[in-house]
Order: C-alpha cells, then sequence, then structure tokens
C-alpha cells in the first residue's frame, strides 16, 4: 500500500487550512460487502479459523471491539468476525487521498499518541446515534517484537463513558505471518482468532478503572515468538530474517548500535563479526560464539534495559538528519524537505528548511511514539506532532526508530513517577 504525496515548500503547507471535523458515517453495506468479500482470499489461503467465548453476554450489539494489532491482516481478520456494521478508529493517514472512500466505509480518523479530545465524542456518536459497533487498536501501533505494545492508562475511563459491552478479539499466526520488520514478505502460516466478551456495561460500572486496567493488561499480554516455537509453527522461508536489524539494533557482545544486519536466515554483527542463524521456530542460535539471546522479545527486552540505564544517567540521545513529510489534511503527505530530529529525555526537537521549521515536544506528551517500519513503501519512519500538523520523519540514520520508541516510552515513565 502506497500514500499520495506531493513536494510543497514549508510555507505553502503551512498555509493550508485545517479540516473540518466531520461526524462517522454509517458504514457503507455494499462497501463493507465488498472489503469482506475482498479479504476472504488473503483468509481462505492462511486457513483462517475463530472461535467465541462468552459471546452470549454481550447481547446484540453495539460492542466496542477491541483487537491487537499485528498486521494488516488484522482489518481482514474483523471483517469477518464482527456480526454487525461497525465503525473502525484507525490513523488519519490512512483517509489520505481516499478521505470519502475510508470515510463511508466507516473509519473514524484518529492522530495516533496525539491527545484527541473529539474522539471520545465521535466513539458515542457512533455507538449510540449511529447504532454501529466500533472497532479500535488500542495498542495504537503493530508489534515491533510480537509482544504487547503498551497500552494508555486509565482505559477504563473510556469504557464507563461509552456504556457498550467490549469485546477483545486476539489473533494468533498475523504476526508470524507478516511481521513487520520484515519488509511486508508473507510467510505461509495458518491464522485464527477467538473473540471473548470481556465487560458489560453493568460490570464496567462496578469496577475500578485500576481493575479494568489490569484486565486489560492481562488480555493484551502475549508473546507470539514464544507462541510459535510452542505450537510447533515452522516457517521455512529463507527470508524470514530480512530486517531483522530493525528491531535487534544492538549487537549484546560488542555492543554496537546500527551495525547489525538480518539477512537471509542470519543476523550478522558487521562490527564483531558474530552471526545468528534464525531457525524454523524462530529462535536464534550463534554459530561460532555463546549465544546470548535465543528469543528475540528477550533480545528486544535487554536493548530496553539498555535505552533505561542511558536515560537514568541522562547520556540517552538520538540526533539524526531526516527526509520530512507533512500531514495537514487528508489530501497528501507533503514532502517539505530535508530536516534534523533530535531526541533526549527533554523531548524531541525538529528543525529544517533554513530554521523556518521548529518544532519540540516534551517528554510527557504522549507515553509511546508512532513510529514504523518500511511505511507506506517509502522507509522507516519517526512520527511527532499535534492536532495543527504532524511531521513524519525519515531518519538518515540506520535502524534508530525502535530505539527512539523504546527511549519515549521509558523517559515518559521516568516523567510520570
Amino acid at each position: 500500500m502506497k500514500i499520495k504525496t506531493r513536494l510543497r515548500s514549508y510555507d505553502e503547507v503551512c498555509a493550508i487550512p485545517a479540516c473540518e471535523h466531520v461526524r462517522p458515517y454509517r458504514p457503507s453495506r455494499a462497501l463493507s460487502f465488498l472489503m469482506r468479500s475482498l479479504s476472504a482470499f488473503d483468509l481462505r489461503a492462511t486457513g483462517f479459523t475463530y472461535t467465541s467465548k462468552n459471546m452470549e453476554r454481550a447481547g446484540n450489539g453495539p460492542w466496542l471491539v477491541l483487537m491487537n494489532h499485528s498486521s494488516f491482516l488484522d482489518l481482514e481478520i474483523a471483517s469477518h468476525m464482527i456480526p454487525m456494521p461497525y465503525n473502525i478508529v484507525c490513523t488519519s493517514d490512512g483517509l489520505v487521498g481516499k478521505e470519502k472512500l475510508m470515510r463511508k466505509l466507516g473509519c473514524i480518523p484518529t492522530k495516533k499518541f496525539v491527545t484527541d479530545v473529539k474522539l471520545i465524542s465521535d466513539l458515542k456518536y457512533a455507538l449510540h446515534t449511529n447504532k454501529t459497533s466500533v472497532l479500535m487498536y488500542p495498542e495504537a501501533s503493530y508489534s515491533f517484537d510480537g509482544t504487547a505494545t503498551p497500552l494508555p492508562r486509565k482505559i477504563g475511563v473510556l469504557f464507563k463513558a461509552l456504556k457498550v459491552p467490549v469485546v477483545m478479539i486476539t489473533t494468533f499466526g498475523s504476526f508470524a505471518r507478516d511481521p513487520l520488520y520484515n519488509n511486508l514478505q508473507k510467510r505461509k502460516v495458518k491464522v485464527s482468532a477467538t473473540m471473548e466478551c470481556l465487560f458489560t456495561p453493568d460490570e464496567i460500572k462496578e469496577m475500578s478503572v485500576a481493575d479494568i486496567d489490569k484486565i486489560m493488561d492481562e488480555a493484551f499480554s502475549f508473546d507470539y515468538f514464544k507462541w510459535q516455537a510452542d505450537n510447533n509453527i515452522r516457517i521455512s522461508e529463507d527470508f524470514r530474517a530480512d530486517g531483522l536489524n530493525r528491531i535487534l539494533y544492538k549487537c549484546p557482545h560488542c555492543l554496537a548500535e546500527g551495525l547489525t544486519e538480518g539477512a537471509g536466515t542470519k543476523l550478522i554483527c558487521h562490527n564483531c563479526g558474530i552471526s545468528y542463524e534464525m531457525d524454523e521456530l524462530g529462535r536464534l542460535l550463534a554459530t561460532s560464539q555463546e549465544t546470548k539471546f535465543s528469543h528475540i522479545p528477550d533480545w528486544y527486552a535487554w536493548e530496553r534495559s539498555c535505552v533505561k540505564d542511558e536515560i537514568a544517567s541522562n547520556s540517552y540521545v538520538t540526533d539524526t538528519d531526516v527526509t520530512i513529510g507533512m500531514i495537514v489534511d487528508y489530501k497528501a503527505l507533503y514532502m517539505v524537505g530535508r530536516g534534523h530530529l533530535h531526541h533526549d529525555t527533554s523531548g524531541f526537537t525538529l528543525t529544517g528548511r533554513d530554521n523556518k521549521l521548529s518544532y519540540s515536544q516534551g517528554p510527557k506528551k504522549c507515553y509511546s511514539c508512532y513510529s514504523d517500519y518500511y511505511w507506506y513503501e517509502i522507509g522507516d519512519v519517526i512520527c511527532i506532532g499535534d492536532n495543527d500538523r504532524l511531521y513524519y520523519c525519515f531518519p538518515d540514520k540506520k535502524d534508530i526508530v525502535a530505539k527512539v520508541r523504546i527511549a519515549t516510552e521509558e523517559i515518559y515513565r521516568a516523567c510520570s513517577k
């Protein structure tokens, strides 16, 4: 999938008027049927099956449907599992170049990791005026390492405001089939899902927000590499380690960063020469030295601990030149030229266009960072911004996206203590 782009000067983009807020559409039945029909081809190829649990508690709807986010296949899975019309909370860039179509499909755009006070009102409108269910991905980003990404705190406040049953869809195999780091190369993996009613409105009313958060954390607790090994899910494609350096960017042997390379079935550090083989069950084995980490999420967790140490010692910093795209409306991603992105414990600073562009974002702005790999087939991206403008930064520096997201989360936690 690609996104419509236009070359514009920074001044021209700043002069573009903001979009007017639009209430959620009731989804077009024809478009919903078309999406379901087209997605059937992908799901048939994966041997997709699903089961339901405790769904009698949810009634006939509307529901708030929550789903973990592993790959684009998630949307196709939802189209076959949700039995009534539903709106979809999606990232605002998903409407660029196709706003009318996406709204008719039922999309409710929001800016990832930007406070959106209108979203709750839109959700209420969809649920109680349109009488449609709502599909939402509370993680807001794809999983990098096959484990859950942080959830927003006090999500129970939202549930109490909406007053509808909360349903959870959990997928199995979606990540293994198309992990984000692997350059959109799909593997032959069977996919399944479960659907369960987590809360009824009466239960939400009686429970504390803290108790709801605890149950949500448990519902979004998973490890897909462990699931793969435990269930003997063999991935024989010879490109399974392509791009693995995006998440395993730091060598645990020599501690060099940005010098690992995932290619074929191997992950190699070009600083010390250590080589790891990724087997068909997703495990890593060093070919010439002691294996430091055989489980990919353990390696990623170690990288997080290293970032936490840098933050504690106030030595964390990321600096890189970037190519900058901006979104201010739904017509295009406006490419405005070159700039520089700086990130440390004080937050983000983006400068560019002969110092006309200067944007700063403090460390308590949000609990995580919108970052992605091979975003719309352009490149790895870090997105920052506010309700007026979003800045999509494509870094020159290799394999920093994961570290920046980890650092954003850990700096926020440190500031929130």
